[in-house]
């Protein structure tokens, strides 16, 4: 993994079980893939198309420190790739 962020789950990052709230972890995952898109490209004019597989492997609860690491993959004539561990 080429680049990383963290977070810290807080009360309102956790969905009915107490435990993180994947609609949470995405918006994060978008919003860091975002960012580096804007600095890999030079540009800030980015959106998210599409994102091919999540697979939740544990929950996270209040307190954790969760770290989102992004992997360039390719660039096209419209599209950038990356490969995202959480």
């Amino acid at each position: 993994m080429k680049f990383y962020s963290r977070k810290l789950i807080k009360p309102g990052d956790l969905n009915a079980n107490n435990t993180l709230f994947g609609g949470q972890l995405l918006k994060w995952i978008d919003e860091e893939a975002g960012i580096y898109a804007m600095s890999k490209l030079g540009n800030k004019r980015v959106v998210t198309k599409y994102i091919s597989e999540i697979d939740f492997v544990s929950s996270g609860k209040q307190g954790d420190i969760v770290e989102i690491g992004l992997e360039f993959l390719a660039i096209g004539k419209t599209s950038i790739s990356f490969r995202c561990v959480v």
